[in-house]
């Protein structure tokens, strides 16, 4: 199974497809728990001082472990099959880690998203899965080359097949499996 998550600020979609791209499940999960601010950076920071956004995005970085392991082990739970590895927007590798310098532009925007990124990157990696990266702007036409005369059907199909809710977030998410699928299969002994 290929998991491909579609992140927002505290939330993604998810969606979970075979390698023949046939969607499995598909949901909104929780990336942060309920209470708790999903933007320490981009909104809280303002209003604190440093030593004090330190300790609330550490808070707000464990809640983020607890809400994503929660819902990867539910998600898990319900498939047929194990996921083998999951899709995830990509975020820049020399993306800073200091808090005085995350609360400054360019970086305070994507501070909190990224920070959930990898927080589910580590709870992939802890369960043995692959982690890829894919560009969110991309990553849907890069299917539909891959799937050519197949592209609607697998990328816009499920919303007839599944019913809504079926939006953009869900094609990106399942065009990220589509590509992980494909680099899985040319990648085996």
């Amino acid at each position: 199974m290929f998991l491909g998550i579609a992140d927002h600020l505290g939330w993604a979609i998810a969606v979970t497809a075979t390698a023949d791209h046939e969607v499995i499940d598909r949901r909104r999960i929780a990336l942060v728990e309920p209470g708790v601010t999903s933007a320490p950076i981009h909104y809280e920071s303002r209003h604190i001082d440093v030593p004090a956004t330190v300790a609330l995005v550490a808070k707000v970085r464990a809640s983020a472990v607890r809400a994503s392991t929660a819902a990867l082990d539910d998600l898990a739970a319900a498939l047929p099959e194990p996921i083998v590895s999951i899709s995830l927007r990509r975020w820049p590798p020399d993306f800073p880690d200091d808090i005085a310098v995350l609360r400054r532009a360019p970086y305070e925007s994507r501070a909190d998203a990224i920070m959930c990124r990898q927080v589910l990157a580590e709870v992939a990696h802890t369960r043995g899965w692959n982690v890829h990266p894919y560009h969110h702007k991309l990553v849907e036409g890069q299917a539909a080359d891959m799937l050519a005369d197949r592209a609607d059907a697998v990328l816009r199909g499920p919303r007839a097949t599944l019913g809504p809710p079926w939006a953009k977030d869900h094609r990106v998410a399942l065009a990220a499996t589509v590509l992980d699928s494909a680099v899985t299969r040319t990648n085996r002994p």
